[in-house]
């Protein structure tokens, strides 16, 4: 509501035009942090790919842990951590946030969802050992699956390995 003429008012509280601004030009990455839409060009070893919303791995993370299966030894924030980059590079091959396929890839190729042969086993604790305490081994983790492998679905890691349970080395793609 306007304030009448004949009411006291101070110059500060007058009621001032609108500023009409100019639409702004449309946005393009040109800063050497921001979010490529290409996350296949060559990058560096180890400097991960960047995505939308990554840290919703770590809520989709706490949903899949009842249904881990870790052996003696395993502890369940080494292998959500492990499975939470391998999930996020997944996810930003295919340039959009973290969903649960994501992970249940990364889980399935290890054996955490369902029973794995004891050689996988005995190599996933070495591999999965400590791995929420050092960055390192995360981006190693990481770096190791092939995108050939990421872009497979759950059913069909589940499905290869199934079939094929020596070749997870390959799948996987770790060092022996």
């Amino acid at each position: 509501m306007t304030q009448p003429k004949f009411a006291p008012i101070l110059e500060r509280a007058e009621v001032r035009e609108v500023l009409a601004l100019p639409t702004p030009a449309p946005w393009e990455p040109h800063r050497p942090a921001d979010f490529r839409p290409d996350p296949t060009s060559v990058r560096p070893p180890n400097t991960g790919i960047p995505g939308p919303d990554q840290g919703y791995a770590l809520r989709l993370a706490e949903e899949l842990k009842p249904e881990l299966r870790l052996a003696e030894n395993e502890h369940a924030e080494d292998v959500l951590s492990g499975a939470v980059m391998i999930g996020l590079r997944r996810a930003a091959l295919f340039g959009r946030a973290p969903v649960r396929a994501d992970l249940e890839v990364a889980l399935n190729l290890f054996g955490f969802l369902e029973g794995a042969p004891e050689e996988v086993v005995e190599a996933r604790q070495r591999y999965f050992a400590g791995v929420s305490h050092n960055y390192w081994q995360q981006r190693d983790l990481a770096e190791w699956v092939p995108d050939s492998t990421l872009r497979l679905r759950p059913s069909d890691v589940r499905e290869i390995l199934a079939d094929e349970p020596e070749g997870w080395r390959d799948l996987a793609g770790v060092p022996e």
